[in-house]
């Protein structure tokens, strides 16, 4: 796993905080076509240099590294505190089996 790497955030226009971390310049195409009709059009919401050690909101830097390297992508979604989060997250899993 790399210990800092770019990478770019977007915002899904269609899941209220929801996030997606990926390489910077990495194409919206190389992404599993059932996470990108899922997440939506997707909205730019910054570029950072990301380390291991980079405390988030929600998770680590290392926890999205991780991801990144495993599966060319990190999803962030909100707190299952809504029964749409949880159907989301069953129709995502299900499609990247």
């Amino acid at each position: 796993m790399t210990e800092r790497q770019f990478v770019s955030v977007f915002r899904s226009t269609r899941k209220n905080d929801t996030y997606l971390y990926v390489r910077r310049g990495q194409s919206w195409d190389e992404l599993p076509e059932s996470l990108r009709g899922i997440f939506g059009p997707p909205a730019h919401a910054m570029d950072l240099l990301l380390t291991a050690d980079r405390k988030l909101a929600r998770t680590s830097g290392q926890q999205v590294l991780e991801a990144i390297a495993d599966k060319g992508f990190f999803l962030q979604m909100p707190e299952e505190q809504d029964a749409y989060i949880v159907e989301f997250r069953q129709k995502l899993d299900k499609h990247l089996k």
